[in-house]
């Protein structure tokens, strides 16, 4: 394990080098300091047992990582999740100036040949992480996500921006009741977001987590980018009941056009998850089909919406994903988060009681 550390008030950030994985964000509010981001229990367990053939990504499992193919990697020879996930990265050096200070990193292997960077801004005065990875050269295409990680001990509130509708894929998570449960309806779909299949009958509210004890779920959110739909800025809002405070993932929907999400509830009875893994919300927002990388590249049931689900590489291109975490503390009686909105240099929040607050924020960096 490799560490690397940057902090700028209120924001303090360390990155696992050795998988590219956030290990530790923290965000200071008045006189409280929230840790919006999760930490597998096994990664600072010694006495820890892996499976053989367990990728580094799942024994390092930490915060929010970038991967590259997401999910299954049948294309190029790499750990689920791809090489940015799961490889080293080398500190190619930390500037601080005008304000703001970024850490730069490369990966030490390539994606279906192209050089991979990543990028980590604080801003000072901003609640919020800037997240920028590169892409340049390489050949044919690949897909790509964030994996944001929320810890949620007593459940929350879900809020999004504009969505199409919901899918889950042809396959439960876990199908196997000697190995694990999964209670949503596979395959299924639905546009209203408060109304979800579940597979014994009854529907899930997603805008509510957990749903239910001991389960293991995955869907996909597709954004809604038509004209009128106001959707310029993509974004996800989670609301933690026991923490008190609001998480967020921002994202340009036409970059990253889906929000997965995964709901690892106690759901895994097998090791290193044994049960213990609970209360995790993933907010995986990708250009991606979930069902891996060959998927991605090919007709799939996003293509055939008009969804991309891939990026196409070339010797003489560059891609440029770009991503923002932050966080902010409950307070009084402002509800659930009911709408999101991107000024000139603050984030504007809305709630359900009808009030509102405004974040330092850096409105051109997903803009760019």
């Amino acid at each position: 394990m490799t560490l690397h550390s940057i902090d700028l008030d209120p924001v303090t950030l360390t990155l696992d080098a050795s998988v590219g994985h956030i290990a530790a964000l923290t965000i200071r509010d008045g006189d409280r300091t929230l840790s919006p981001l999760h930490r597998a229990p096994w990664v600072d367990d010694p006495e820890a047992v892996f499976p053989a053939g367990t990728a580094p990504n799942v024994k390092r499992l930490s915060g929010d990582f970038f991967c590259a193919p997401f999910g299954r990697n049948d294309i190029e020879d790499a750990p689920s999740h791809g090489w940015p996930a799961n490889s080293a990265w080398d500190h190619l050096g930390t500037v601080s100036e005008d304000g703001r200070i970024t850490i730069a990193f490369r990966l030490i292997r390539k994606v279906m040949g192209a050089t991979v960077e990543k990028r980590l801004t604080l801003v000072g005065g901003h609640p919020f992480v800037y997240q920028e990875h590169k892409f340049s050269g390489g050949a044919g295409a690949v897909s790509a996500a964030h994996h944001v990680m929320v810890p949620m001990a007593g459940g929350g509130d879900l809020a999004f921006s504009p969505k199409q509708g919901a899918l889950t894929p042809p396959e439960a998570l876990e199908p196997d009741p000697a190995r694990g449960r999964s209670i949503l309806a596979y395959p299924a779909q639905s546009s209203d977001l408060t109304a979800f299949p579940l597979a014994g009958g009854g529907f899930a509210d997603l805008t509510r987590y957990p749903h239910g004890e001991s389960h293991e779920d995955f869907l996909t959110l597709v954004e809604d980018t038509n004209e009128g739909s106001g959707a310029s800025l993509g974004w996800t809002a989670v609301s933690r009941r026991a923490e008190q405070d609001h998480v967020f993932v921002l994202k340009r929907p036409d970059v990253l056009p889906v929000t997965m999400l995964w709901m690892s509830n106690g759901g895994r009875d097998y090791a290193p998850w044994s049960g213990r893994h609970t209360g995790v919300l993933g907010i995986e927002d990708a250009c991606a089909s979930p069902l891996g990388h060959a998927d991605s590249c090919g007709d799939n049931a996003f293509t055939r919406l008009g969804v991309p689900t891939a990026f196409a590489l070339g010797p003489d291109r560059t891609v440029t994903v770009r991503q923002v975490i932050g966080a902010c503390g409950v307070r009084g009686e402002e509800g659930r988060v009911v709408a999101v909105a991107a000024e000139a240099d603050s984030l504007t929040i809305r709630f359900t009681d009808g009030s509102m607050r405004s974040m330092g924020y850096d409105s051109d960096f997903l803009a760019a």
